[in-house]
Formats: C-alpha cells, structure tokens, sequence
C-alpha cells in the first residue's frame, strides 16, 4: 500500500513557463492572489572587470514548488482547530468544515503552502490533486508540465529512481518538517549556497 506520495521536481530541465502554476490555478478556481505551486526563479553572482571590459558571472535557475505533503507536517502539529490532518497515502488535507482561517499553520509552514482565502475566511493549500490520485491520474501540475520536470509517486520508489530529499535554495534544511519532495537540482544550485542569491518574482 502506498505509503507516501512525494512530488518530484528536476530543476535541470525546467524552463520556468510556470504552466503547472497555471494548471494548479485553473484545476481549482483559485482565487485572485492564491498560488497553491508556485515558480520562482533564482538568480545570483556578478559581473567582474575583466581591462576594458566586464565578464559575466551570473546564474539563474527556477523552483517549481508547492505544499510538500510533509512526512512530519509542523502545520499541523500547530493547528489549533485540529483541521489539517493526513491520509494514509501521506496527503495532507485541510478541512475546511473545521477551518477558522487563523493562520497558525501558514505562519509556522517554512515552504508558505497554507494561503488564506479571503472570500471563504478559510485556509487552503495543494491538495495534491486527490481526486485526480484516486481516480488513477497524476496532479494537473505534474500533467501540464510541458518539460516533464515534475513527476509524482511513492516516496521511496522516487528516491530510489533519483537520490534522497536535499535542500535547494532557497528551501529550508529538511530536517524541521521531512518535505516529501525530492528535486534534481540544477548545476548552478551549489554556487546559490556559497554566493550571494535571491529570488527575483516572489511576487508573482
């Protein structure tokens, strides 16, 4: 039985078209201003003078990233009204008949998944398509992918295939919350740890 679904993301091959932020809004009507994945592209170093000229040192690379569905959830360890719970596939869900929209789970979240609807008064964050999971078919996000950057399965079945969960930047270390996320990341990631980097549309 499954254990855990996991998100996988290979940030080697994403473009950055952000077609799964789309298809995610789109899936679920989401509201003006509510991103359940979002994509955000990481830039970093410098130009160095080089004589008369300037050489480039600069680099760039995007995240696609969403609600982790985390094997130890610090949401809802610190929900108050006992709504965020877990299936049995390890899918993290809000229930929104218990919700009373306090953001105790958006404000300890370290990946900013649990996004306040003002319209409902409700919290809401990817459910990681799981009616689409129980139907036998992959989250919109993982099937609009144009590049196949994002794949989905049991945890263990995706660490085998591509290495074990390791943080990126701009993510946190992964010990506070075990993200069920693993990511191939991109060859300018390690220069992001070591140089200074940020994320340029944390806007959007």
């Amino acid at each position: 039985m499954i254990k855990q679904y996991a998100f996988y993301f290979d940030s080697s091959s994403c473009s950055g078209c952000k077609t799964c932020q789309a298809a995610c809004k789109d899936k679920h009507g989401l509201e003006k201003g509510l991103l359940w994945r979002r994509v955000y592209e990481v830039s970093g170093g410098d130009w160095l003078p080089m004589g008369d000229a300037w050489l480039g040192n600069v680099f760039a690379y995007n995240i696609s990233i969403a609600c982790n569905h985390c094997r130890q959830p610090i949401c809802q360890e610190n929900c108050s009204a006992g709504a965020i719970y877990k299936r049995d596939d390890g899918i993290v869900l809000i229930d929104e008949d218990k919700c009373i929209g306090c953001g105790h789970c958006s404000l300890t979240c370290p990946y900013d998944a649990p996004q306040y609807d003002e319209k409902a008064e409700k919290m809401t964050k990817c459910t990681f398509c799981y009616d689409y999971i129980d139907q036998g078919k992959p989250p919109a996000c993982v099937a609009a992918c144009p590049m196949r950057a994002l794949e989905f399965g049991e945890i263990t079945e995706i660490e085998a295939k591509y290495g074990p969960v390791t943080p990126v930047y701009p993510l946190p270390e992964t010990a506070l919350t075990k993200p069920a996320l693993v990511i191939t990341p991109h060859k300018d990631a390690l220069r992001a740890l070591t140089q200074p980097a940020k994320i340029d549309n944390r806007e959007d």
